[in-house]
């Protein structure tokens, strides 16, 4: 046990620091934890061997769906709202159309069977939340509006799709009689289960979180994980796409107030980094290095056509109706990552022991790794040849500070009549541009903070843009009053 906690607080260090290094050297920071991974197995000068596809699936998929989770808590429905139709297109339609022609390119060219192709196609078909996330965040890539926001949302919501596809592929190697209308079916079921199931469970989660009072503050955090965990598990015993549904949930939490709103945010971004990091150096330590050199023309191949033609020809057809240029809709193309998702995907042949399965997993990692080194690396530059690339200078805004522009700092009493009375700070729908800084009562000052109940008498110190003064003023004393 000692020796195993010193090699995990070893490889977690060592992948850190090259995340620095990849910051400063524009090397993607997965293709890096995936290399640590990989030197670390059992053919590489870490000697670790580790051989349970069963165990990698599994925290493959719990680490997926805290990064889902993450992904969905930090995206803002006012960014996607414009752009929903077309990453729904991107995330069911582009998919299903990438996986058709990267099937048909493996089976005409590398004599593989129909369906085997479609099911590496499939496997390889949705681009990574991880990666994109990591890659367009970290290496503060800024793309014209709204470019970024459906970048990020494709790939956060295509990897059902493509576990749908797999699944279902997989079934129907399996039973060759399944009928097709079948998966049409459960396709729709499992979706719809997700997305309600997801939102129910997020909405639910605001109200615990801003009603419990718990008595400390370290306990929030928790309270968050169960409710991810809770959210994959209920869907999937629902029949429903957990994937979905806790990015779903995500979603629906991140746009709305809740306490200690800003602190989970960062929390569950360090648990993201953490679930990634972990995630790529067990995907690292999986796969054997030398088994790679005999499927490098067949993963360099599929990488190739899906870059350069599979994904082009599906993002051109799923946004067909859409209002992007064609240099936008290249930008989308070439910015969909292939990360840990495909990798993972690919262990689901192996537990299945399919025929072909070995070799669609190596197909697939090499694939990965071409798709990190060639896609990763060059966005910054793509964003800038295509002239997507958003030059101003945009600040990060924090959710707790008010809105940029004229703001005022004023006093407000509190009188015994006010509604705001017996109420949290969080549940006054207090306008976004609005901060409480500091609160006097009784014979001294604190900071107030989303789960402090007002009482009557409290003069608040309020920081707001002076357009909000009126409404801030009419919830906390119970009238307009005029500036």
């Amino acid at each position: 046990m000692t020796t195993t906690l010193i090699a995990a607080a070893v490889l977690l260090l060592i992948s850190v620091l090259a995340s620095k290094a990849s910051s400063r050297f524009g090397v993607p920071a997965l293709l890096l934890f995936l290399v640590i991974g990989m030197l670390a197995g059992s053919e590489g000068p870490g000697g670790i061997y580790f051989n349970d596809v069963g165990a990698a699936q599994s925290l493959g998929v719990l680490a997926l769906a805290f990064i889902l989770f993450s992904g969905g808590l930090d995206t803002r429905w006012k960014e996607v709202r414009p752009v929903i139709g077309a990453g729904i297109s991107l995330a069911t339609l582009g998919v299903a159309i990438s996986a058709l022609l990267v099937g048909l390119f493996i089976h005409y060219v590398w004599g593989l069977p129909l369906l085997t192709g479609i099911l590496l196609g499939a496997i390889i078909s949705s681009t990574d939340a991880a990666a994109v996330f990591s890659v367009l965040r970290s290496r503060n890539i800024n793309l014209r509006s709204p470019l970024k926001p459906l970048i990020e949302l494709e790939s956060g919501s295509n990897d059902p799709m493509a576990v749908f596809l797999t699944l279902a592929t997989i079934e129907r190697l399996l039973n060759p009689g399944s009928p097709v209308l079948n998966f049409v079916g459960d396709f729709f079921i499992q979706m719809s289960i997700g997305a309600i199931a997801g939102v129910a469970i997020g909405r639910a989660a605001i109200w615990v979180i801003n009603h419990v009072r718990l008595e400390h503050d370290g306990l929030y955090p928790v309270l968050s994980i169960s409710a991810v965990l809770l959210t994959y598990g209920v869907t999937d015993a629902l029949g429903g796409n957990g994937f979905l549904a806790v990015y779903a949930a995500g979603l629906a939490m991140g746009n709305h107030r809740f306490i200690h709103r800003a602190s989970l945010l960062r929390f569950h971004d360090g648990v993201a980094w953490l679930m990634q990091i972990a995630m790529f150096l067990v995907l690292g330590l999986l796969v054997y290095p030398s088994n790679l050199i005999p499927v490098a023309g067949m993963g360099l191949s599929i990488a190739l056509a899906l870059t350069f033609f599979a994904r082009p020809v599906s993002v051109f057809i799923a946004t067909a109706f859409s209002k992007f240029t064609a240099r936008e809709r290249l930008m989308i193309s070439w910015a969909g990552l292939r990360g840990a998702v495909p990798i993972i995907l690919a262990t689901f042949p192996l537990m299945a022991q399919l025929p072909n399965a070995v070799l669609i997993f190596n197909a697939v990692f090499f694939t990965v790794l071409i798709s990190v080194v060639l896609q990763g690396s060059s966005i910054p530059l793509m964003s800038k040849w295509l002239g997507v690339a958003d030059s101003a200078d945009r600040p990060h805004e924090d959710d707790d500070l008010p809105m940029r522009g004229e703001s005022e700092l004023i006093t407000i009493d509190v009188p015994p009549a006010s509604p705001a009375v017996d109420r949290q700070v969080v549940e006054l729908g207090l306008p976004s541009e609005t901060l409480l800084l500091l609160a006097y009562r009784g014979d001294g000052f604190f900071a107030p903070t989303g789960s402090t109940v007002i009482r009557p008498g409290d003069k608040l110190i309020v920081l707001t843009n002076v357009r909000a003064i009126d409404e801030t003023r009419g919830i906390l004393q119970g009238r307009r009053t005029e500036n």
